[in-house]
């Protein structure tokens, strides 16, 4: 296959379907949405047969546990797929909304409209729910969208894609609205991120060094976050039944996710009430723990924590432990250590809470939640189609609103410029 004729081919549809996707009611679009679901269902057999192939073949080419279980597509997660692009059908169509009209002195009405961004260039490792994800809010969000998917997932990645046809074809809609490269070869990659004439954005999801390398060579602007070190802080006033029950969840609920809590900072006066429980609750999880002194004065039997350890996003069953003397320290550690990804105070002291929200630099700050809150389908958007941890255009959770922009509009009856 020659790749830059491959990828020149799959630009040029998009660009058309582009302009079509622009056009197309909220209407046409939800009925397109609507027909992938069934289809979905329908093929539902075939699509976790074919995953079963990729998990089968992860595991013979040694993928850690931490991408198998973003590879694995259990019958409860395929149907928890299918309803988030269902939710995004509930959703409101943000295309076409006109904003802030207001007259100017001259006559003129002047305000803002939002419209599609274009053409989403979309590179994901392991998860083929990305694919459905990412498929439905570009859609929705009037957008063409070419979806990248990792080598791991590639017969996952092309079951649902034949899904996608089907269920645009149905609607009238372009069936190149959504391409799902049917190409390993990385070089593909390369082609993506350095065509401006065919690509508007791109939005990586995967791990540190695939991103960085798209930050690097894109030509194309990129939706990113590079990795996801979150934190909880356990506040002298916090209760302590909340605390632990936040904390266990934040790390334990899922290991191998980006909002997984990495570091637990724990205010020294409330350590030994809540401390022992909760290293009792994760050791039951087979959870390692790596302390700071001060804690391992506490917790004995735990391995200290090297200056690594707060850098660190684990995906996997291990938590560092510091204990601080107050906020300032805690957030002074998150200052200097977090990915700006989400982070957590438990505390029943409002004006702490209030400046935790306030100075806190993350894409989404939470009180008395599990950091494992922080995703699309979580936040009402549906779904995401990725975290931005970057200060433009999107921050947090990137839904549909995130995927358009806006437009000056001018609206005149002959007014002329004086």
């Amino acid at each position: 296959m020659d790749i830059q004729q491959y990828m020149a081919n799959v630009g040029e549809h998009a660009r058309d379907a582009a302009r079509a996707m622009a056009r197309a009611s909220a209407g046409d679009k939800n009925n397109a949405l609507m027909a992938i679901a069934g289809a979905l269902r329908e093929h539902r057999d075939t699509i976790l047969a074919a995953n079963q192939g990729d998990l089968a073949r992860g595991r013979d080419n040694g993928l850690d546990a931490a991408l198998l279980d973003r590879l694995e597509l259990t019958p409860a997660r395929f149907e928890g797929m299918v309803e988030g692009l269902e939710q995004v059908i509930a959703l409101a169509d943000p295309v076409g909304e006109i904003t802030d009209l207001s007259y100017r002195p001259s006559g003129i009405q002047v305000g803002r409209m939002r419209v599609p961004l274009g053409v989403i260039g979309i590179i994901y490792e392991s998860r083929p729910n990305v694919t459905i994800d990412a498929a439905a809010l570009c859609l929705k969000s009037g957008n063409a969208a070419i979806l990248r998917g990792g080598s791991e997932a590639i017969d996952s990645n092309q079951a649902i894609a034949a899904c996608l046809r089907q269920g645009l074809a149905a609607a009238g809609l372009p069936e190149t609205a959504v391409q799902v490269l049917e190409t390993t070869d990385r070089a593909a990659v390369g082609e993506l991120i350095t065509h401006p004439e065919y690509v508007d954005v791109i939005v990586p999801r995967g791990g540190k060094g695939l991103i960085e390398r798209i930050s690097r060579e894109a030509r194309v602007p990129v939706i990113k976050h590079l990795d996801g070190n979150c934190h909880t802080y356990i506040d002298v006033d916090a209760d302590a039944d909340k605390a632990i029950k936040v904390a266990y969840n934040a790390k334990t609920q899922r290991y191998g996710t980006c909002n997984t809590m990495e570091t637990l900072l724990v205010h020294q006066d409330i350590a030994a009430t809540v401390l022992p429980e909760l290293a009792r609750m994760y050791r039951e999880e087979g959870v390692e723990l790596r302390g700071c002194e001060r804690t391992r004065a506490l917790l004995k039997d735990i391995t200290a924590a090297t200056e690594s350890d707060w850098e660190e996003e684990y995906l996997a069953p291990i938590l560092a432990i510091r204990l601080v003397d107050d906020l300032d320290q805690a957030m002074d550690h998150i200052h200097r250590y977090s990915s700006q990804h989400s982070e957590a105070i438990i505390t029943e002291n409002y004006t702490r809470a209030r400046r935790f929200l306030a100075e806190v630099d993350s894409s989404s700050v939470m009180v008395n939640a599990s950091t494992r809150f922080a995703d699309g389908f979580e936040y009402g958007l549906g779904a995401e189609i990725g975290i931005s941890t970057d200060k433009l255009h999107a921050r947090g959770p990137v839904g549909l609103e995130g995927l358009t922009s806006q437009k000056w509009v001018v609206l005149g009856d002959g007014h002329v410029r004086q």
